[in-house]
């Protein structure tokens, strides 16, 4: 995977698009921009149902996403997992978001994501 032989910057520069796309689809609760850049795992495994779910729960208790900051990247050989500090609007505290990204197909796609 060429996106684990890159630097953090690198990596980000495909990473924070893609995250900032989920975090806004999640605002929106909007399944299909949330899952555009999903593997089909990942999709398989997060139904339309759940997401809702998901963001109606986080929404209503921590408020929305916040500032979001990089700490860490962890490459492996055929994925990097991207952690950030994340903060909500109405819970204080730091949380952690994290991304798992692959390469299928000559495209970088998300095989896991959460913020916790």
């Amino acid at each position: 995977m060429d996106l684990a032989q890159k630097s953090d910057a690198e990596i980000l520069a495909v990473a924070t698009p893609i995250m900032d796309n989920l975090m806004d689809a999640s605002t929106a609760i909007d399944y299909e921009r949330h899952t555009r850049d999903f593997t089909e795992r990942a999709r398989s495994v997060l139904s339309e149902e759940s997401l809702q779910s998901i963001c109606e729960h986080y929404q209503s208790t921590k408020g929305f996403f916040a500032k979001r900051e990089f700490v860490a990247a962890f490459r492996r050989p055929d994925s990097v997992a991207i952690v950030w500090r994340q903060q909500f609007t109405k819970q204080p505290g730091e949380f952690v978001a994290e991304l798992i990204l692959v390469q299928q197909g000559g495209k970088y796609l998300v095989d896991h994501v959460m913020v916790f």
